[in-house]
């Protein structure tokens, strides 16, 4: 920061204390573009309660000019445009070259993607194409790469701090002689501030509470003189004025222009407190750490050498409970490499934790946050080490009879209770088993966070063991984001539009619009491909708002030519949702092409329910006040429940083409029968996919399903051969 090149190097919490604090961003592209989006986004903001500063370079050597003058960097934004990515020079420059392994880098680059093993390398916090740097998206991209970085600086600071705390009690611990230990104390304060030696020790009969009267027990720096006089016949000082107060309120004392008075406790009626000369401390972190540090000091005095307390406060989350991250790995570290059998590291993340906590507020998160800490500990028997190792998840490490993934995962199947009230949660898990043989328990944890992160995109509120193919899945997804990435741009992707039909007059009742990606080879890419990678990305909200306008100007196109049907259906996903400008973009789409809200059916999957049941419920009932109707897609293959049909405001009910495919083998009609009488006692309209011959369709039609689509109908069409097939829409 600022104001320190002259200053002391405090050591993390306390330097961050010594100056105005703010957030350093730097921006290094040779794309003005960005460079102009970085202004308009992020010069004077605030973030976090500190404003952000920006700073610019246009080339390589430029940035290194800028780094080497740089000591507290929290983000550096790059541009990487030369494939295959190999030219990390700058950021192993700031990595390896100037020690800053807590800066945040994330990457821009309109090339595919880096390999995983690069970013985790180089340790890449993200990787962010041009049209993802628009100012709004680039706040909250910096937000979180913030977010991240002062999560690592606090744990760098509570361990560096600790550290010289130890280191302290340790040189204490030789001192028999009271006024040796004294002078150690001078010392030892001294080198936790990183500060100069310059202080004063006094001791005081507690007889003499009311005057503050006491003897200099030992002096150092500019003080040194002052050694075996009474406190009371010392010049007039700040240095005098904070010792006394120490001594007669009893407790640390804090000046207003700088220095500190710490108060040491009382032993064989005499009470103890020392002065060191200080920049003003503005942190109550930093006052926390000297009240630590003085706690181990009267420790010390009274009994030589107790120090579980300053342990504690350094690997322990006070929030939940539990240990922290720090003291997690360390112990999954020495466990690791003693190459211990039977032993098993979890992962459990609860599931659209960030959702309730934005929609509920924090003071409900730390809440949940705690019951759920309970519930886990509830569920392991002694010996476990549980932990909280993220903002939302919880580490576990244990022998493999211990540690029972599905059993924990089970321990929040019954709502937990936050203020009373009854919540909703669900955990999803990733582990992996430690080897035999000795291993790093920090690549451990990595791959517990890639099992943990497959785990959420594919098996959400179930667990999933890391396997070796995973690291090149992993890979796979990275190249298919990036491909993604380049379709879009090249305006690969398309829409084809599939008819729906009432079974009974097979009119036609409305279409359905599905995307489609086909490669430049003319390869097409399964939607159950690459629909999940935009979802895990952030693309499906740009893209779905694409999907909306285009389907809106073909019906649009279809209602002027006098061939419309009823609606045109889009598939929305969670993601959408959760989106706080979904429902304004839906009624600018329909705007836009002169469509009523009736033209108009959103089909959602039952994984929405995840959601927090406010959130949805207002979103779709807007949705519905304004004419559009909402259909389940799929129905009966996610959080299927009585309650949740009941409770949302929906119209109609999807039969997954599986349990249509089923009326085909002896007893196959059940479950289709199921909910087609379901949703006739619900009132809501029943539409059956994949419907592929005529004996299905009469079978549909016998069990009372209004509506149907599938390739007996009509398989799925690009708009041109949809307005021929509207011209002549019999069957085939």
């Amino acid at each position: 920061m600022p104001g320190l090149a002259s200053a002391p190097a405090w050591p993390g919490a306390i330097q961050a204390a010594a100056a105005a604090r703010e957030w350093r961003v730097l921006v290094v592209d040779g794309d003005e573009d960005v460079h102009a989006a970085a202004q308009a986004g992020l010069q004077g903001l605030v973030l976090f309660g500190a404003a952000v500063t920006l700073l610019q370079a246009r080339t390589e050597a430029q940035a290194r000019a800028v780094l080497r003058q740089e000591r507290d960097l929290a983000v550096l934004l790059l541009g990487v445009d030369a494939p295959p990515h190999t030219d990390f020079g700058l950021v192993e420059f700031l990595r390896e070259g100037l020690a800053l392994r807590h800066t945040r880098v994330v990457l821009r680059t309109e090339q595919p993607d880096p390999a995983l093993e690069q970013l985790l390398r180089h340790d890449i916090a993200d990787c962010r194409s041009k049209a993802e740097l628009a100012p709004a998206r680039l706040q909250a991209t910096v937000a979180a790469a913030l977010r991240a970085y002062e999560q690592l600086c606090n744990t760098e600071a509570s361990r560096r701090s600790l550290e010289r705390i130890v280191q302290s009690g340790t040189a204490l611990l030789e001192q028999t002689n009271l006024h040796a230990f004294a002078g150690a104390v001078v010392t030892q304060l001294a080198a936790v501030l990183d500060v100069p030696e310059e202080g004063l020790v006094c001791l005081r009969d507690a007889g003499a509470a009311a005057s503050g009267t006491g003897q200099v027990l030992a002096a150092a720096g500019r003080f040194a003189g002052l050694a075996g006089q009474a406190l009371e016949g010392l010049p007039a000082s700040r240095a005098v004025q904070l010792l006394r107060r120490a001594l007669v309120q009893g407790g640390n004392v804090y000046g207003e222009q700088g220095g500190v008075a710490l108060y040491l406790g009382r032993r064989d009626g005499q009470d103890m407190a020392v002065y060191v000369q200080a920049p003003r401390l503005r942190s109550t972190a930093d006052r926390q750490l000297l009240d630590v540090f003085c706690t181990n000091l009267r420790t010390l005095r009274h009994n030589r050498g107790l120090l579980e307390r300053l342990h504690r406060s350094a690997y322990f989350d006070t929030l939940v409970g539990l240990p922290n991250r720090a003291h997690f790995i360390e112990k999954v570290d020495a466990c690791a490499r003693r190459g211990v059998r039977n032993h098993i590291l979890a992962l459990l993340d609860i599931d659209d934790f960030s959702a309730a906590n934005d929609v509920m507020g924090h003071r409900f998160g730390d809440r949940l946050l705690a019951a759920v800490a309970r519930r886990l500990a509830e569920a392991v028997p002694p010996g476990v080490l549980l932990a909280r190792v993220g903002p939302d998840t919880f580490g576990a490490l244990g022998t493999t009879d211990q540690v029972v993934p599905q059993r924990l995962l089970e321990c929040v199947r019954q709502p937990v209770l936050v203020d009373g009230v009854p919540h909703k949660v669900m955990l999803t898990c990733g582990h992996v088993l430690l080897p035999p043989v000795a291993q790093a328990g920090a690549d451990l944890v990595k791959d517990a966070t890639i099992a943990l992160k497959r785990a959420k995109r594919d098996h959400r509120g179930q667990d999933l063991r890391y396997a070796e193919q995973m690291g090149a899945e992993a890979r796979d997804r990275a190249l298919l984001l990036s491909e993604l990435r380049a379709a879009i741009d090249d305006a690969r992707l398309y829409l084809v539009y599939q008819p729906q039909r009432e079974l009974r007059t097979q009119a036609l009742v409305g279409l359905e619009a599905l995307l489609r990606w086909r490669t430049e080879d003319g390869r097409l890419i399964p939607p159950d491909r690459f629909i999940p990678v935009a979802e895990h990305s952030g693309l499906i909200v740009p893209l779905g708002q694409w999907v909306l306008a285009t389907a809106c100007a073909t019906m649009r196109e279809m209602l002027d030519l006098g061939c419309a049907p009823r609606h045109m259906a889009v598939n929305v996903s969670v993601a959408q949702l959760r989106d706080p400008g979904f429902f304004e973009t839906v009624r600018g789409a329909l705007a836009a092409n002169g469509l009523q809200g009736h033209h108009l059916e959103l089909e959602i999957t039952e994984s929405v329910a995840v959601l927090p049941t406010q959130l949805l419920e207002s979103t779709l009932s807007a949705l519905r006040a304004e004419g559009i109707t909402i259909a389940i897609d799929d129905f009966g293959t996610g959080y299927s429940s009585l309650s949740y049909l009941e409770r949302l405001p929906l119209d109609r009910i999807k039969i997954d083409r599986g349990f249509v495919r089923q009326l085909r083998e002896a007893q196959g009609a059940r479950i289709a029968e199921t909910v087609t009488q379901l949703g006739r006692k619900l009132g809501l309209q029943v539409l059956a996919e994949g419907i592929e011959d005529a004996a299905t369709w009469q079978a549909l039609v016998d069990m009372g399903c209004h509506e149907g689509q599938g390739f007996y109908i009509a398989a799925p069409m690009e708009r041109s051969a949809l307005l021929d097939w509207l011209r002549c829409p019999a069957l085939a």
